[in-house]
């Protein structure tokens, strides 16, 4: 079951309080940068803020899911969706494909130095010219003895320049379409690996996104993820927990919004008053708390599933397109209230509206997530 108990509460307090000291000052400046420092990671570990629910064994607390998801939902509400989906890729994403997938010596090699921060996780899908459509990556890792061959590019690849770690989908068996894709745990220090520069992004600035590259990368055989030829299989098993991921991204961007817009229209005043006293602003903050409550049921009901190993294909696509729809609606309805002022970058609800807009595309487009809702109901 989903818990609402006085650990997770107390847990959540410590990560705000967390998150003010060491992130609210410097995060301004990280934006303006566009990349937090590898530094960010290292004080994520040392407080016991990645990879929470990662078993005992491997350095984690063992704690049910929801308490990783909390932390990718209160980095969010805080206006900080840069942290929020760096900590998701690394938490919700890298480590559960080990935990999952790979082998015992696989999770003592790199479970410990995710959780620690000692290594920065990624997943390298998505190439130029394969986005949503993964059996065109191009990507190759050709077995020769005891290594595979890795060669291509990936491109769009978040925690990008930080990774030390990313698990990466290449064909191993080229004439085989889906069938021939494998996952690798590259070590991003390996020679022949290269790291593009920081990309540039309207939104979610700090958090590095990078092309990769790889020429002739030898890669060890023991580094295979999983079955060779297994990777799309994979892949999908484990993308319901990456859209629930944005989903939880979305609702707490969603209560963010609400935050900063309440303060505003309160202390905002217009002819004689403040606005919040306007009926327009009451009733748009209203629909915005009804949607923030409906995606709030969604996601939560969502997570339960997840915790009972009942969050299905089809439901996860359908959390992940709702909650990311609803969120850019509520920033960009909520921006309208703070006027001109909601386009200067200084006031917090303009990076939430410019932050909202790639959580509709990344993990799959929100076109590709009702084409899998449609499949369930109409078939292929």
């Amino acid at each position: 079951m989903l818990a609402h108990d006085s650990d997770l509460e107390l847990f959540r307090d410590n990560f705000r309080r967390f998150m003010l000291d060491n992130i609210e000052p410097y995060y301004a400046a990280w934006e303006k940068a566009g990349i937090m420092p590898r530094e960010v990671w290292s004080q994520l570990g040392e407080n016991g803020y990645l990879c929470v629910d990662m078993p005992e064994e491997y350095g984690g607390y063992g704690v049910p899911t929801n308490y990783s998801l909390m932390l990718v939902e209160e980095a969010a509400r805080a206006g900080y969706g840069a942290l929020s989906t760096a900590i998701s890729v690394h938490s919700e994403i890298t480590a559960p494909y080990i935990l999952h997938i790979g082998t015992e010596a696989q999770k003592l090699q790199w479970i410990p130095k995710l959780v620690s921060g000692e290594a920065v996780g990624a997943i390298g899908m998505t190439e130029p010219g394969a986005g949503s459509d993964l059996q065109a990556i191009r990507s190759s890792a050709i077995l020769n003895g005891d290594h595979y061959v890795l060669n291509g590019s990936k491109t769009f690849i978040s925690n990008g320049q930080h990774a030390d770690l990313v698990i990466l989908a290449a064909k191993t068996d080229p004439a085989a379409r889906a069938k021939g894709v494998s996952l690798l745990l590259v070590d991003t220090h390996l020679e022949g690996f290269k790291k593009g520069t920081n990309l540039e992004k309207i939104g979610m600035h700090s958090q590095d996104t990078s092309e990769l590259f790889y020429d002739n990368v030898k890669v060890p055989a023991d580094q295979l993820l999983g079955a060779a030829g297994q990777g799309f299989a994979y892949l999908m098993q484990n993308l319901p927990r990456e859209r629930l991921g944005i989903a939880v991204t979305a609702l707490g961007a969603i209560f963010g919004c609400i935050d900063v817009t309440v303060k505003y229209v309160n202390d905002r005043q217009a002819f004689g008053q403040a606005i919040g006293k306007f009926q327009n602003t009451r009733f748009t903050m209203a629909q915005a708390k009804i949607d923030a409550l409906a995606t709030e049921a969604f996601v939560r009901q969502s997570i339960e599933q997840y915790m009972e190993s009942k969050l299905d294909v089809p439901t996860a696509a359908a959390v992940k397109a709702y909650a990311s729809d609803v969120q850019c609606k509520v920033a960009d309805n909520l921006l309208q209230l703070f006027g001109g002022y909601g386009y200067m970058t200084e006031y917090p609800i303009s990076r939430f509206y410019v932050d909202a807009r790639i959580q509709r595309i990344y993990g799959g487009t929100n076109e590709i997530m009702k084409e899998v809702v449609a499949r369930e109901l109409l078939g292929r």
